[in-house]
């Protein structure tokens, strides 16, 4: 009896951790991923960037959703409602972070990062957000 009560034990700081903050974000953005009626240029940070530049890269993302929502808003996308979802979850999830956070000078800005289409903005954001979640 003793030995389960330990692997339960064991196993209870896994489960409380594995809910990660951008759980409802990564479901919006794979609700919008093939959005057609979405066809915008975006600066996409690259998936590859150094661990410290993370919060930065998180920033950009979540700035040019920003341009995503006000196209949505022009074109009355369907998914504007998801998009939105995606900015103010993930803006509200930065905010949290913000009081303790540096950036560091070697981190680049968003319009230093090249300009991609919609599709690929999405799955390099899907990436970096997955990466995320395994922390």
């Amino acid at each position: 009896m003793r030995l389960i009560i330990f692997f339960l034990c064991a196993y209870l700081p896994k489960t409380a951790a594995g809910h990660c903050k951008w759980a409802e974000v990564l479901k919006d953005l794979e609700q919008i991923k093939t959005s057609k009626d979405i066809d915008v240029s975006l600066y996409t940070a690259n998936t590859d960037e150094d661990k410290e530049c993370q919060e930065p890269i998180m920033r950009c993302f979540f700035l040019e959703m920003k341009v995503i929502v006000q196209e949505c808003y022009i074109k009355n996308c369907s998914k504007t409602q998801d998009v939105l979802n995606i900015w103010k979850n993930g803006n509200a999830s930065l905010e949290n972070n913000k009081s303790n956070s540096t950036t560091s000078a070697k981190c680049k800005e968003c319009e230093e990062y090249e300009e991609k289409n919609f599709t690929e903005f999405i799955q390099s954001f899907v990436k970096v957000i997955q990466r995320e979640c395994r922390h």
